[in-house]
């Protein structure tokens, strides 16, 4: 989305061209695997805004996201909320509803944010995925969502911040399965770019 702003419009008519022609939406993220029972599940506020700055606002979210994916039997194992993004890493036994269930989240929170702030226009940007393809793959997407705060510099440890899963793995699983698993999967450069404000 950001480096599309950047293109002279001739090179945004031939990204367009491309997209469809592999059957992508022309300026959204593509959805083409659909058939993993687990995902990397990334929701970005619009042009990166800060839209969730309290933890009140991040709570809130969670809250949203918990009561619409469970309640439709999605299993959500893992998750974080930033100010400007969120990650969840989600067993999904229907990838079909998942734009349905982003609606019904992001519509009622983007109204409420903008009463609340006196703005209008976008909060959310849309969702992009990410299919889980080994048990490495998932371990190593477990470590990533913890540590997304700390990769962004909104906290020095992962549990210096609420809003993130590494609390419900701490207190049931413990510190000792915490840091085996960091030291056995550890991220390297796992998601470079992914949700950087340069990044698509």
């Amino acid at each position: 989305m950001y480096e599309y702003r950047k293109l002279s419009l001739e090179e945004r008519a031939a990204l367009v061209q491309e997209r469809r022609a592999r059957g992508y939406p022309p300026h959204q993220p593509p959805h083409p695997v659909r058939d993993q029972p687990y995902y990397l599940l990334t929701a970005t506020c619009y042009l990166h805004a800060n839209r969730m700055p309290t933890p009140e606002r991040r709570q809130q979210l969670l809250d949203a996201l918990f009561e619409a994916f469970v309640t439709a039997g999605i299993e959500i194992n893992a998750w974080v909320v930033l100010p400007n993004h969120y990650h969840l890493l989600a067993h999904v036994h229907n990838f079909a509803m998942l734009g349905r269930l982003y609606r019904r989240v992001h519509g009622p929170t983007a109204r409420l944010w903008n009463l609340e702030d006196g703005l209008t226009g976008s909060v959310w940007y849309s969702f992009a995925d990410r299919a889980i393809r080994s048990d490495r793959h998932y371990c190593t997407t477990l470590n990533y969502i913890h540590y997304n705060p700390v990769k962004h510099r909104w906290a020095r440890s992962p549990y210096a911040w609420a809003e993130s899963s590494v609390h419900w793995y701490l207190a049931t699983m413990g510190r000792e399965w915490l840091r085996e698993l960091w030291a056995q999967y550890p991220l390297r450069d796992y998601g470079r770019g992914w949700d950087d404000a340069e990044g698509s």
